[in-house]
């Protein structure tokens, strides 16, 4: 009977303990949330073609494109998407649907809000700071997060995502610069925060950012030893949302362009908002 009695108080406990983890966990996503929202200016400046008349070619047809005439300069997005997350390998990808809610200010931050929607329920938060998911909303199942590894991997996802989603925030500046690379190509250089990360985007005839490829310092090998390794995005399906035109289908995956490239992020965007950062929920 004790034996019983102090088998079914250790399992309390641990329940008890897992649920003040989430709690603890759910605020610091609050927190931090909010703190990029408020990076989004009050009275932002307005495009105009001005501000990238020094850029090579390929990179002023992208923000023209992007960036509509008139358009007001917001850093931040909120980006709602549903989709598809791989839990497995390229040879048995375990897709799941999933639903994500996301805050984008870089260089200082992102927040990633994401849970599965088939099989074992996976959910929790990535940031510049911290990766942690759980299943069935308490069992953790990765804590990462605190040391430059992870910082320097999620520094190179927040800026290649810039690319896409928050076009405002890679305008050339004191740590933003813009190389050429081909006719449809440019390289972008930020610097912040002691890291650097360069990001190759590909545009079309019109200025469509479809591709964006980057080295990233990233530990996804089958040695699980953090190197630099090929990681990249598609975009397409680009619509308007306020004065930018930006894709709502994005496939993005590790060691792009060769033979083991592996898209296990496949997102359709369902709204993304500028001017009316919230907090999470």
């Amino acid at each position: 009977m004790f034996f019983l009695f102090a088998l079914g108080f250790l399992a309390l406990s641990g329940l008890v303990l897992a649920g003040t983890l989430v709690l603890r966990d759910q605020q610091a996503d609050r927190v931090e949330w909010q703190r990029l929202a408020t990076l989004q200016p009050a009275s932002p400046k307005r495009f105009t073609e001005q501000w990238v008349a020094d850029l090579p070619e390929p990179a002023r047809r992208c923000f023209t494109y992007t960036i509509q005439a008139g358009t007001p300069l917001f850093p931040v997005a909120e980006i709602d998407m549903t989709g598809q997350f791989s839990l497995g390998t390229k040879d048995k990808p375990a897709y799941q649907p999933m639903k994500a809610r996301q805050i984008l200010g870089a260089p200082h931050g992102f927040v990633w809000k994401m849970q599965t929607r088939g099989g074992i329920p996976v959910s929790g938060s990535d940031t510049a700071s911290w990766t942690r998911f759980r299943i069935f909303g308490v069992i953790p199942v990765a804590r990462l997060g605190g040391d430059p590894d992870h910082t320097r991997s999620a520094f190179g996802r927040q800026i290649a995502e810039a690319v896409v989603w928050t076009p405002a925030a890679l305008l050339p500046g004191p740590w933003v610069t813009w190389d050429a690379l081909g006719a449809d190509s440019a390289r972008v250089t930020v610097r912040h925060g002691g890291l650097e990360q360069a990001v190759d985007v590909t545009v079309d005839a019109e200025g469509r950012p479809i591709t964006v490829v980057f080295q990233r310092w990233s530990n996804a090998n089958p040695e699980k030893v953090y190197r630099l390794q090929p990681f990249g995005a598609r975009a397409s399906d680009f619509r308007e949302v306020e004065g930018y035109r930006l894709p709502f289908r994005v496939e993005a995956g590790n060691m792009f362009g060769t033979d083991d490239y592996f898209p296990f992020f496949r997102a359709d965007v369902t709204a993304i908002r500028f001017a009316r950062a919230t907090l999470a929920k």
